[in-house]
């Protein structure tokens, strides 16, 4: 996936050194170590859908590279990346397994490039539309048995699913950003002119370049904040009219 010219292993000190710090910091304060542990079933959850979304979709497009090598699951030993996984928890970004698809078998209905665009946006939209499932979990559960979560069973499951909804929503909008490797990448390009996308796909290393920089100085999270605040509110919003809470 990447291939700089420059050595990478600057890049492994670097991440190396946001794990340490991340880890040294939820050692240190009981409270995010508890938040850490708490977000484990998010994650797993969060990156199982997304990477499922790729490959269900491509598969009703017409490509069955995904179902042929078993990735049409929602067991997450299917699609968690180690690394990735890792890096999701203590360095705050990270990946799943990418599900392989063939553009060139999806319907002639469309252009290769459209189909791409749907798979590739199926995997946020996923993300997102389960937070809201979520939403509506937790908010069926403080509407019917409030009680529940005054007991600590109850009040950990409840930090459970929050949790989850946070990371849902999290890595769905991460993954709209339109930089390579990440899915809006793809989604943007039916909508970009003919020049302009071939000097996108010409110069896809820098953009590269451009995404690792963000992510280890945590720009993403400026760039994210704002759109995750407008879905959550939203869901929200959407929650309490549902269950008038």
């Amino acid at each position: 996936m990447f291939n700089f010219s420059f050595d990478k292993r600057i890049i492994y000190i670097i991440v190396a050194i946001m794990i340490i710090s991340n880890i040294s910091g939820y050692l240190a304060t009981p409270g995010l170590l508890f938040q850490l542990l708490v977000s484990i079933p998010g994650v797993l959850i969060a990156i199982t859908f997304h990477e499922f979304a790729h490959g269900f979709i491509a598969y009703k497009l017409g490509d069955n590279t995904a179902k042929s090598e078993g990735r049409l699951s929602l067991n997450p030993l299917d699609h968690l990346d180690p690394v990735g996984t890792f890096m999701l928890l203590f360095a705050g970004f990270g990946w799943g397994k990418p599900v392989n698809v063939n553009p060139s078998r999806y319907t002639r209905k469309m252009s290769m490039e459209t189909g791409e665009a749907i798979v590739s946006i199926a995997g946020p939209l996923t993300n997102i539309l389960l937070a809201f499932v979520l939403a509506l979990i937790n908010g069926a559960i403080i509407k019917f048995a409030n009680g529940f979560l005054y007991t600590n069973v109850g009040w950990v499951i409840q930090q459970i699913i929050v949790s989850a909804i946070g990371v849902n929503i999290a890595l769905g909008v991460f993954n709209l950003i339109p930089l390579p490797p990440l899915d809006g990448s793809k989604v943007i390009m039916p909508f970009l002119p003919y020049k302009v996308k071939q000097w996108y796909r010409n110069n896809e290393q820098i953009f590269y370049i451009i995404f690792l920089v963000i992510a280890i100085t945590r720009m993403t999270r400026l760039i994210i904040l704002k759109p995750m605040q407008w879905i959550s509110e939203g869901i929200i919003a959407i929650t309490k009219m549902i269950f008038g809470i």
